[in-house]
């Protein structure tokens, strides 16, 4: 991990020309490099305009700084941000001037570490700048800045008390072991148990919207050949995306393109048609199809209304979820009279539309948000999607919990059920970061851009 007692710069804004360029430095020595650059004592949080010269007194560029004393930052240290004209040999002018007046190269992450190692953020509100960085929807956005303002950390922090008001009981008895827990007491702390373990399993559950919110719904488009599902595709993009023919089997493999349909971020995927008896090369396709299909969070199985008996390829039909998959009947401008199909009512819904002139695509995308929102899980007030690392440590407690009230309900020795009580703290302590674990904590850092 590395060092605080350096002073850390970095360029905060991406590489590039732009309008401005924001550059950071953190750190012990940040005062004294704030009045170097100014030529007199910063005034705390006030936009001070200055021209910045170099430690050989060349004029670099007419800058704005705003100093952070501490422990009123983002890192809990003294911080300076500079903002310049967004030359980039402008910007990495200044930084080598930092660098030079005693900063060293910030890592990736290292100032949001910096802010966690200095009580500033918990580890969920630090993986939360992360959420909120590379946000792609209303709701990834929603549920980031919940985090980042302590949601999650307060709906763990009340598990962690319920366990340590039952841990505190338990281990007034171990210093008095001639005296058991008597069943009333038992039954007491189970009751607090078990509603620790019903507040685990609520945040768990949240998982699956997460994992929909931060990476995209993945939504695969399947059906026989020529049904319109690169055309939709091209629709619902907004551009020639996929190339469209009436020869079958022109996609051979897949094509994603990423859409905000209302407050979600869908991942669409284009797949090679499901042809009977495919050429070899159209084989490769149909099995990359199959692949993107197993993977699929919600399926739009198209059916071709022109069609005298609209279809779903037997050996596709067979591969589908009905809870995750949307009927969509294409070419509704050439259904001639009543279309009727016998299997829409096994489907999470159905759509009728046309790619072609566009019929329809208002109630698709609806479908597609209703098949979405029914994910949603609200915690009390607050919107929760716990990521993979938050669940694995909550289960890990909930293992623990299922152990020890079956101890407290057996009447095992008041030490055992300790003993599972702290391994429960010690998992749920871990989502906030609260269990010093040097290797996980460089590792997610690690993960940030250079600058935050």
């Amino acid at each position: 991990m590395p060092p605080l007692e350096d002073t850390i710069a970095a360029l905060a804004t991406p590489a590039g020309i732009s309008a401005l360029a924001i550059l950071r430095a953190s750190g012990p020595d940040t005062r004294r490099i704030a009045e170097a650059i100014l030529g007199r004592t910063p005034l705390p949080r006030r936009i001070q305009r200055v021209d910045y010269r170099d430690r050989a007194g060349h004029i670099l560029d007419e800058v704005l700084c705003v100093f952070f004393p501490q422990p009123r930052s983002y890192t809990g240290e003294d911080l300076l941000e500079i903002s310049t004209h967004g030359n980039p040999f402008i910007a990495q002018r200044v930084l080598q001037d930092l660098f030079a007046r005693g900063c060293r190269p910030a890592g990736p992450g290292e100032f949001t570490q910096r802010a966690f190692l200095n009580g500033r953020l918990d580890l969920s509100q630090a993986e939360a700048v992360m959420d909120l960085i590379h946000a792609q929807s209303d709701r990834a956005l929603a549920a980031a800045n919940h985090q980042l303002r302590g949601s999650l950390g307060r709906h763990v922090q009340r598990i962690i008390d319920r366990v340590v008001r039952v841990l505190a009981q338990v281990e007034a008895y171990i210093d008095f072991p001639d005296e058991d827990l008597p069943s009333s007491n038992r039954d007491t702390l189970a009751a607090e148990l078990e509603m620790a373990r019903h507040e685990a399993e609520q945040l768990i559950a949240t998982q699956r919207y997460g994992n929909l919110i931060r990476d995209g719904i993945k939504t695969v488009i399947v059906g026989a050949p020529n049904v319109g599902k690169s055309s939709l595709l091209n629709r619902l993009v907004g551009r020639e995306r996929a190339l469209v023919s009436a020869e079958p089997g022109t996609t051979r493999d897949f094509i994603e393109e990423r859409i905000a349909v209302g407050e979600h971020c869908i991942r669409l995927v284009d797949t090679a048609g499901l042809n009977v008896s495919p050429a070899p090369l159209e084989a490769l396709g149909i099995h990359k199809s199959l692949e993107q299909l197993a993977d699929a969070d919600l399926v739009l199985a198209i059916v071709d209304l022109s069609d005298p008996e609209p279809s779903l390829p037997p050996e596709l039909a067979k591969r589908l979820d009905p809870k995750n998959t949307l009927l969509v009947a294409n070419k509704i401008d050439l259904c001639a009279g009543k279309c009727v199909l016998d299997t829409v009512d096994q489907w999470f819904g159905m759509v009728f539309c046309s790619a072609k002139i566009g019929v329809g695509l208002d109630d698709l995308f609806g479908a597609i948000g209703r098949w979405a929102d029914q994910w949603q899980i609200t915690v009390g007030q607050d919107v929760i999607a716990v990521n993979a690392r938050h669940s694995h440590a909550l289960a890990l407690a909930l293992e623990a919990l299922d152990a020890a009230l079956d101890k407290l309900r057996s009447g095992d020795a008041a030490e055992l059920l300790a003993s599972d009580l702290r391994s429960a703290l010690l998992a749920l302590g871990d989502i906030a970061g609260r269990v010093d674990n040097e290797r996980v904590l460089d590792e997610l850092f690690a993960t940030f851009c250079i600058g935050k």
